[in-house]
């Protein structure tokens, strides 16, 4: 039986339990407002409740008590200087929770914790993060058409050399036709000299051969009548 046990467990040991109310903790003096669950939201509201009366004192020993648990000199300075001041005249109940219902998947329950007073800064807050989240598409837009114009004056551009280009084709194509015909009808003109020439030289060379064999047979003869 737990009477009498008021800690908050969390399923943690000592020092995870510290580290997460530290956490958790400081998360809401920097944000104001903070998401999480229903038994980590009550556990933090006693943490952060004392950690603003701490601030009301504004005194050393105090600063050094907060510093123990936050180990952050910005969430010390903005807790004594921005949080602390505004709730001078309240003597307690500096923190709400607002239930948000069970969650998706393990059905843990959810809740916002928040300081009481900073309401109007959280709306502002968000209005500014909607206005930007509105702005960035629009930007986006904007930069995907002033992206766009230059590709189509490019693949303007792009077309008329292409045209261009296969225009000279076709010029070349009529320009090495006839001279391909002219190629052609040289080398058959060459072929025929060339075999031509063999010819002849053929030709000469068996007239050589036969008025030779004719010197050597009249010699041959002579050579008989003188014998």
């Amino acid at each position: 039986m737990r009477h009498r046990n008021k800690i908050r467990k969390l399923g943690r040991t000592k020092a995870h339990r510290k580290a997460t109310l530290k956490n958790l903790a400081g998360a809401l003096i920097e944000h104001q407002q903070i998401k999480t669950t229903l038994v980590k939201a009550k556990a933090a509201q006693s943490t952060i409740e004392k950690l603003i009366t701490h601030g009301k004192k504004d005194t050393v020993a105090a600063r050094r008590q907060a510093f123990k648990l936050l180990q952050n000199h910005h969430l010390v300075q903005k807790l004594f200087n921005e949080i602390a001041p505004t709730f001078k005249e309240r003597s307690g109940g500096y923190s709400r929770i607002v239930k948000l219902g069970r969650r998706e998947g393990d059905g843990a329950e959810l809740a916002i914790l928040q300081l009481v007073g900073f309401e109007s800064l959280i709306v502002e807050e968000k209005k500014t993060s909607e206005k930007k989240k509105k702005a960035t598409p629009a930007k986006k837009e904007g930069k995907k058409a002033a992206e766009k114009k230059p590709k189509e004056t490019k693949e303007a551009g792009e077309e008329a050399p292409v045209e261009a280009k296969a225009e000279d084709k076709e010029e070349k194509k009529a320009e090495e036709k006839p001279e391909k015909k002219t190629e052609k009808k040289e080398k058959k003109k060459s072929t025929k000299k060339s075999s031509a020439k063999k010819e002849t030289k053929a030709d000469t060379s068996k007239k050589e051969t036969n008025k030779k064999s004719e010197k050597s047979k009249s010699e041959s003869d002579k050579k008989e009548e003188k014998s």
